[in-house]
């Protein structure tokens, strides 16, 4: 493999984060990244950053007593403060770089994967986030097993869970290792242990507290990075958008082609299917459910999804600006940006190296060391998240609840939570490191449609049917998930990229199976409730009038919740 072709495979990972697993990234073969020039800016900035952060972990470490604490920060989270946090865990590495890239190689067409995201929020505001907080205590198990069998429905929630974090973690640390190598110039291997390591001491002393405020903190350079970037790109045209695309479609080879849909994902069924995953998976992810019980109340819970949708739907706006601004500044520049100078040959680096080469173009090297600094502690802080949430389906789903039945203190409870991140932080360095050279574009995928076709089935219809039981919600929601995984290792995106089995032998002809999996899910939730007449069942039937009451109102969350 020449050089060039490694710089591409390791930046078409980014992309792959950002899950576009489908017709876009369904082709990259992710090869060992070159090891490139230390990059003393991006490493000073980084550095900067974590040392803010560890203070933070120390300062959280001494406010962390009990599992309220660890798992929830206590509900002692604003709604703003909670919004950015939420953010934080959603706004990616992959999203900021990723998308840039599509809408700098695609134009309009790259918006398909911000757009699918941001209107998984509605979802949540209108239908989850109340609810979640006036149910809910530490897991998304506490909501969707309110009124059912706790061992069976803890069972599943926790299966869900882990099979969407070891997905999700796995793929961000491959993303983390070839990143780091790529732009900081450190081996692979060390960038591993580097990441795993921060990630466990966040988590480990600091909990949710600390998790938090690293998510707030990355953020807010996250947004501040790409709103100069997207400033800088607009002042060029006098802040006139128009002026800025007739430019971009000046200079741009598929000319005005960049301002219409279509070409990025031509079959309906795969665009309606991650559209599903998209939408319905955000609403499934177990790192961002447990968010809304970090507030003190349902009032503030839904403060944290408008805040969250602000900064979320701000934050692809500048992307979109960003990708343009990549085609406007680099494109007519191609002895700067391109390999050898010829545009034909693609972006130095790759081609989601846009948004990280404008950050050159519009801010020199140093600001170029901060964006690449930034992106590193996006992917940072979501690994925490997604340690965090793992540690608490573990600990409180499956030791506290199924395996002591709930008599455990909180002492034996908080120390269950933490062998369980040291494990699983353990886990994910080994898993990185053993998928470093593979094509890990499936897993992501894989996670929201998981999230999209077992966890959202149940936690919707244990909520809002009255007649859900727990037979169907256990057996539903172990068909989504079953399905989810069985179709979409038959993806060309799996079963041929990833597994190297011949090109088109590819059982499953589409990119997605969220269409498929998320209404058999419900269908066996409907089917299995209705036919259910057992003595358990009635007991779940019964159950409804008092769950409806606490999670429209929250009378008792409070007490329950231990705060």
């Amino acid at each position: 493999m020449t050089r060039l072709s490694q710089h591409k495979s390791a930046l078409a990972l980014i992309t792959l984060l950002a899950l576009s697993a489908g017709a876009y990234a369904a082709g990259a073969d992710l090869g060992q990244a070159v090891k490139q020039t230390t990059n003393w800016t991006a490493i000073g900035m980084f550095a900067f950053f974590v040392i803010v952060t560890l203070f933070i972990t120390k300062w959280a470490a001494s406010r962390t007593k009990n599992a309220s604490d660890f798992y929830t920060a206590g509900g002692s989270l604003t709604g703003f403060q909670n919004g950015l946090a939420i953010a934080g865990d959603y706004m990616s590495a992959a999203s900021f770089l990723g998308i840039s890239g599509l809408v700098f190689a695609s134009g309009f067409d790259g918006l398909i994967y911000s757009i699918g995201w941001l209107v998984g929020w509605p979802l949540i505001t209108f239908l989850m986030a109340e609810r979640l907080r006036n149910l809910g205590k530490f897991t998304f198990a506490d909501v969707a097993g309110y009124r059912f069998d706790q061992t069976p429905i803890r069972v599943f929630a926790a299966c869900g869970s882990l099979v969407v974090v070891a997905f999700y973690m796995t793929a961000q640390m491959v993303g983390a290792g070839q990143l780091i190598k790529l732009l900081f110039g450190l081996d692979y291997l060390y960038a591993e242990m580097l990441v795993g390591t921060i990630m466990m001491i966040y988590v480990l002393f600091g909990g949710m507290t600390a998790t938090s405020w690293v998510q707030i903190i990355k953020a807010c350079m996250l947004l501040g990075g790409a709103t100069f970037m997207a400033f800088a790109v607009l002042l060029q045209f006098g802040f006139s958008p128009e002026a800025m695309f007739v430019k971009a479609i000046e200079v741009h080879s598929k000319k005005d082609a960049i301002m219409g849909p279509g070409a990025l994902i031509t079959n309906p069924i795969s665009a309606i299917s991650i559209g599903m995953a998209l939408m319905f998976g955000t609403a499934g992810l177990p790192h961002i459910l447990m968010r809304f019980f970090t507030v003190s109340s349902a009032k503030e819970a839904r403060k944290s999804v408008g805040w969250a949708t602000t900064w979320i739907g701000y934050f692809y706006i500048l992307t979109f600006i960003i990708g343009f601004g990549a085609i406007t500044n680099l494109i007519p520049n191609p002895m700067d940006y391109f390999v050898g100078g010829d545009i034909s040959k693609g972006l130095t680096g790759g081609g989601n190296m846009a948004a990280v080469h404008l950050s050159r173009a519009v801010g020199g090297n140093m600001f170029m060391g901060f964006i690449s600094a930034v992106a590193f502690a996006t992917i940072l802080a979501v690994v925490a998240g997604l340690t965090l949430s793992g540690a608490s389906a573990v600990s409180h789903d499956l030791y506290a609840s199924v395996w002591r039945k709930g008599r455990v203190d909180q002492a034996d409870e908080l120390r269950a939570s933490r062998i369980t991140v040291v494990i699983l932080g353990i886990i994910a360095v080994f898993f990185g490191i053993a998928f470093e050279k593979e094509n890990v574009a499936f897993m992501v995928m894989l996670a929201f449609v998981v999230a999209a076709s077992a966890n959202f089935p149940v936690l919707f219809m244990s909520v809002l049917w009255k007649d859900c039981t727990t037979k169907g919600a256990v057996t539903g929601g172990f068909v989504g998930l079953i399905l989810a995984v069985v179709l979409t290792v038959g993806s060309n995106a799996v079963w041929v990229l990833a597994l190297h089995n011949p090109k088109g032998s590819a059982w499953f002809p589409y990119d997605s199976a969220a269409i498929f999996s998320i209404p058999a899910a419900f269908l066996v939730i409907w089917l299995v409730s209705l036919m259910d007449h057992s003595a358990r069942a009635a007991v779940d039937r019964e159950g409804y009038p008092a769950q409806e009451v606490r999670s429209e109102t929250g009378i008792g969350s409070a007490s329950n919740s231990g705060r």
